[in-house]
């Protein structure tokens, strides 16, 4: 009787998709040593680029073929670093050390904020609609306070006139992160198919202005996509209660 050898299991990860990863969690950890030495600036655009590049690893993964879960679990670490610890840190050292235990205490809060949500989203992620997040991206919660920094250091605001403004954004940015609002996922649009070529010209112009003024536009568009959640969640609740009356 030939006996069957046994399977062989193939120890390792994918390089490809964590190299990816690994470079968003070193520039969130590049953030918070640039605040460390008072150079805000480069602490935001630290943040900025780490959610370019957790923007890209997930994308590379699908596209490679190269999803695994040891790669969901390093993303979330990864996350947690760049969105959840790197701005909470970013933000107490630009002003709120200066506000005592308040401003420690609005720093934990994103920082918990962003620890909550991740876990809410790893352990949902295969019943949850795909269409929509539940609760504020952490990147999305990072961009506002890094684009805030950003475009407040690049003017050349001071800090004590806006201090009450950072704390109470601070505090904002972690309770929406574990809040019932639906964010858009923007995962139904389908890059591949062709589109109108006014869509071409809208996304070039979106682009130019992005480059032109960075840290105002990326403020403003974290801060619209953060206001679209509750705006998004009234919708759909309306029209529940509409195709429940009918």
């Amino acid at each position: 009787m030939i006996k069957k050898q046994p399977l062989t299991r193939h120890r390792g990860i994918y390089l490809l998709p964590n190299l990816f990863t690994t470079g968003a969690m070193f520039a969130g950890f590049y953030a918070i040593t640039s605040a460390i030495n008072g150079r805000f600036e480069t602490a935001a655009i630290a943040m900025f680029i780490a959610m370019v590049l957790d923007g890209l690893d997930g994308r590379v993964a699908r596209l490679t073929n190269t999803q695994s879960e040891f790669g969901v679990q390093y993303d979330s670490l990864s996350d947690m670093v760049s969105f959840g610890v790197a701005p909470a840190i970013v933000m107490y050292l630009w002003t709120l050390s200066t506000m005592g235990q308040a401003g420690l205490f609005a720093a934990f809060v994103h920082m918990a904020g962003g620890a909550l949500r991740l876990a809410r989203f790893n352990t949902q992620v295969e019943v949850a609609d795909k269409r929509y997040f539940q609760g504020l991206p952490s990147p999305a919660a990072a961009a506002i306070l890094a684009g805030g920094l950003w475009f407040c250091v690049e003017n050349g605001y001071d800090v004590e006139n806006i201090k009450y403004l950072v704390l109470l954004t601070t505090i904002t940015t972690g309770l929406l992160m574990v809040s019932n609002f639906r964010y858009s996922s923007f995962k139904e649009i389908d890059f591949k198919n062709k589109v109108p070529f006014i869509v071409a010209i809208i996304a070039m112009l979106v682009i130019s202005f992005i480059m032109a003024q960075p840290q105002r536009m990326l403020f403003l568009l974290s801060v619209g996509y953060a206001i679209s959640g509750p705006i998004v969640t009234l919708v759909l609740r309306k029209r529940k209660l509409q195709s429940r009356k009918s």
